[in-house]
């Protein structure tokens, strides 16, 4: 299989791949899921002839992304994620706690998601600031 990419697409490939394999194995230790280590690698090595060299370091175990691209801002990028899903979550599991843990339906469904509007409100104006645990 042969793909043509600009280097623009192809940094933008690389991107997608470290994000798609730290939300995969960034937690599972050493019951990592190698295939997408060995691809993650495999693409970065093409780095060397985009023209990309410093998103690439060449270790004892293989290649891998370079502390320069590591530490260039995607992790921001996964970290506003992050954020956005804990607290989509947080209101989500309030909003269910305030009804009971109700089984949601189509009659109550209007009801969860404003109570999840409005907690998603008091997260964006106060972060955790208003959290409290009894």
């Amino acid at each position: 299989m042969q793909i043509n990419l600009s280097n623009q697409e192809f940094r933008l490939l690389l991107d997608l791949a470290y994000v798609g394999n730290w939300i995969l194995n960034s937690t599972r230790g050493e019951e990592r899921f190698t295939p997408y280590d060995d691809l993650e690698a495999k693409l970065f090595a093409h780095s060397i002839a985009a023209g990309m060299p410093e998103l690439l370091e060449v270790h004892q175990e293989g290649v891998a992304p370079s502390r320069a691209y590591v530490e260039g801002g995607i992790h921001e990028a996964i970290m506003d994620y992050e954020d956005t899903v804990f607290f989509e979550i947080l209101a989500e599991e309030l909003a269910k706690r305030d009804m009971s843990h109700a089984s949601i339906n189509p009659e109550n469904f209007k009801e969860l998601t404003g109570r999840m509007d409005e907690y998603i409100a008091e997260f964006e104006q106060n972060g955790m600031d208003n959290i409290s645990l009894s």
